[in-house]
């Protein structure tokens, strides 16, 4: 199968605020879209992307930060380690960024495209992706790391264009 590059929902869509379905099983159709989601995430040069970014309501994530795509389903994110602040963009919210504190290193485990899991040790920028993709499976973007007014003023930037 050929890749497709997906359609990027646009908060406020409201895919983006449901927490995901874990997925059952790694079929056919989770393969074709870790290939679609991957073709997506390069295509609109973002770092990451989770699957609800695309309209799908499945517990999948992509990263790649230049040093290779990660592929992960059913993904968890434990064992936190040290503290960071960095800026954050997001594909579902165009123009606007955010300085999150994060985690500096984490454990992520979660089923790879055969459906075995896998485990690794993160730090850095790849652990803060991870951590960004893991929010969205639960409905958290960017932009709930802000009060209230500094929330509003984003959207509405956003919403002007």
């Amino acid at each position: 199968m050929s890749r497709i590059e997906l359609k990027i929902e646009v908060y406020p869509a409201a895919i983006l605020r449901k927490r995901c379905l874990p997925v059952e099983e790694v079929g056919e159709n989770e393969i074709n879209l870790l290939k679609n989601m991957a073709e997506t995430m390069y295509r609109n040069r973002g770092i990451g992307l989770a699957a609800p970014q695309v309209g799908v309501n499945k517990q999948i994530i992509i990263a790649d930060i230049g040093r290779g795509l990660i592929e992960l389903i059913n993904p968890q994110v434990f064992s936190p380690k040290g503290k960071d602040k960095m800026e954050e963009g997001c594909l579902s919210l165009p123009g606007i960024s955010v300085v999150v504190k994060r985690p500096k290193e984490v454990i992520v485990s979660g089923l790879n495209r055969r459906g075995k899991r896998v485990e690794m040790r993160l730090r850095g920028l790849m652990a803060r992706v991870i951590q960004h993709e893991v929010d969205h499976l639960r409905g958290t973007l960017i932009i709930d790391y802000v009060n209230f007014i500094k929330r509003f003023s984003l959207v509405r930037r956003m919403k002007r264009g």
